[in-house]
């Protein structure tokens, strides 16, 4: 597998330039062409509009959130006529509750999509069901970057979380370009069980599987010395100083993620390298 077609999504001014940096740099290095969403929003909440709004009401809030895509549509084109990289830009207005439909109709014919981390002060509320229509309707691994870092679209050590999941192994199916590119890929196992089936030699199944593909992979087990797993596995991120992370996406449900936390959310919330997750 390549990168053959990237998609991003823009729904704000203030971090459509980073992740368009991003996403132009992964383009460029795999020779990818890249598409840019650029969608107009509608917050309001859809029962509003049955609570007695009328027609110009409803009028008001599609304009608006058509301007807002075109805007977006027009300096996106800005920024992006500044790379050598093949792209095209669409746009579009989407309702808050319906805009995961929209990116999935668009991210499912491509390889990678590239978005900016979804949590954080400032950052809108539809920056969440964007990234969730990638990974869960659109089935397509996503890339996501933080603003103020470097782009890594060619990363020289990638910590690969391990824990045997299904969604671990499309992980590391799915980013198997970025790996075979990397100097060292550390497959990271974190307290693994004592009495499974890989207990005598746990990640050494993958790091067989990876150096089949000419991935030069190691193998770091590491002990669970902190409350949450992904502060274990960010911590070991910053001491290899490592400049990506693959892992599986939402081992729980969305909705036990949603109200207990879970390692996908901590990662995305704390991280400062770009994470690669496939669900």
């Amino acid at each position: 597998m390549s990168f053959k077609s990237i998609l991003t999504v823009v729904t704000d001014h203030d971090l459509m330039t980073s992740t368009l940096s991003h996403a132009a740099t992964v383009a460029k290095i795999h020779d990818a062409h890249l598409g840019a969403l650029c969608l107009g929003v509608d917050r309001t909440q859809t029962g509003y509009y049955y609570a007695g709004a009328n027609a110009m009401v409803l009028q008001e809030t599609l304009e608006r959130a058509t301007a807002e895509a075109e805007a977006l549509a027009t300096a996106a084109r800005g920024e992006l006529e500044k790379t050598d990289t093949l792209w095209g830009v669409d746009h579009g207005v989407a309702q808050l509750a319906d805009i995961g439909r929209h990116v999935a109709s668009r991210a499912r014919f491509t390889d990678l999509v590239v978005l900016p981390q979804p949590y954080g002060e400032g950052k809108g509320v539809e920056l969440e069901p964007v990234l969730e229509g990638a990974l869960f309707e659109g089935q397509v691994p996503v890339m996501v970057v933080p603003e103020d870092v470097e782009p890594a679209a060619k990363p020289k050590r990638i910590v690969l979380g391990w824990n045997e999941s299904n969604e671990a192994l499309r992980a590391v199916r799915s980013a198997m370009p970025l790996l075979k590119q990397a100097d060292t890929v550390h497959v990271v196992v974190i307290d693994p069980p004592k009495h499974g089936p890989n207990r005598s030699d746990p990640g050494g199944m993958v790091s067989e599987f990876l150096a089949r593909h000419g991935v030069k992979a190691e193998v770091d087990v590491l002990a669970k010395t902190m409350p949450r797993v992904s502060d274990v596995l960010l911590r070991h991120v910053s001491d290899i100083s490592a400049d990506m992370v693959v892992m599986g996406a939402y081992g729980h449900s969305r909705f036990r993620e949603a109200i207990l936390g879970g390692a996908t959310r901590n990662m995305l919330e704390q991280a400062g390298v770009s994470v690669f997750m496939a669900h």
